[in-house]
């Protein structure tokens, strides 16, 4: 398992953000050399994780929980079969482009090792949005990416240091638990009903998502779909 690209975004200006000043990073490109990664703070005021990386909407985007967002290169290869276009390492604003990482069906809580330095947590599944959509141009994008269930993963930072392209990516920690990234996804966008699974994964879930999961199980119970 491997790193195939480190890919950073700079501010750019576009017509699909609700960012109050029209700006997005999530045109993220693959970049040489080594790349700072730490916790960049609280959601709302931190961003990005990665050194030199735009997160524009920190309403929504960045912060600790989500640091860093990893996607498969084998699921771009998918999108590239049904879109029929080619997909560069960064597509979809991610920094981390994986080679044989499972990072849709990571648990949450599990921790990879990233080069000699760097360990990473996995938090929560990637939650499509407007932004997104612009920048693929493709319709219906938000629907057919939920649909599809592999949306890869935010993490936190457990341990600072640096990443480059190459390193090897390693799972040293797997929690006692089955709550996967593809599982908290479909939990909190098109299957309710598997919320009150979510509580397993303890502190290491995102917030919003065990708050969420919380709220449906104070209101329905741990067995009662809505």
């Amino acid at each position: 398992m491997k790193l195939l690209s480190v890919n950073l975004g700079r501010p750019r200006a576009v017509p699909y953000t609700d960012h109050p000043e029209g700006l997005t990073g999530i045109d993220k490109r693959p970049v040489d050399g080594p790349v700072r990664v730490a916790a960049p703070g609280s959601k709302g005021i931190g961003a990005s994780g990665l050194a030199g990386d735009a997160v524009c909407e920190t309403r929504h985007h960045g912060g600790d929980d989500q640091a860093v967002y990893a996607m498969a290169r084998e699921d771009l290869d998918e999108w590239e079969r049904t879109l029929g276009r080619p997909l560069r390492n960064g597509s979809f604003g991610e920094n981390l482009t994986t080679e044989g990482v499972d990072v849709s069906g990571a648990l949450i809580g599990e921790r990879w090792a990233v080069g000699s330095e760097v360990v990473l947590e996995v938090t929560s599944g990637r939650i499509p949005c407007r932004t997104f959509q612009g920048h693929m141009g493709e319709e219906r994008w938000v629907k057919r990416f939920t649909e599809r269930g592999a949306p890869g993963a935010y993490l936190r930072v457990i341990r600072p240091g640096e990443i480059r392209a190459g390193d090897t990516v390693r799972i040293v920690h797997r929690p006692d638990h089955d709550v996967t990234v593809a599982l908290q996804f479909r939990a909190v966008t098109t299957e309710r009903a598997l919320l009150p699974r979510l509580p397993a994964a303890g502190g290491a879930l995102h917030p919003e998502a065990l708050a969420m999961a919380r709220a449906y199980v104070e209101k329905y119970g741990a067995g009662t779909e809505a």
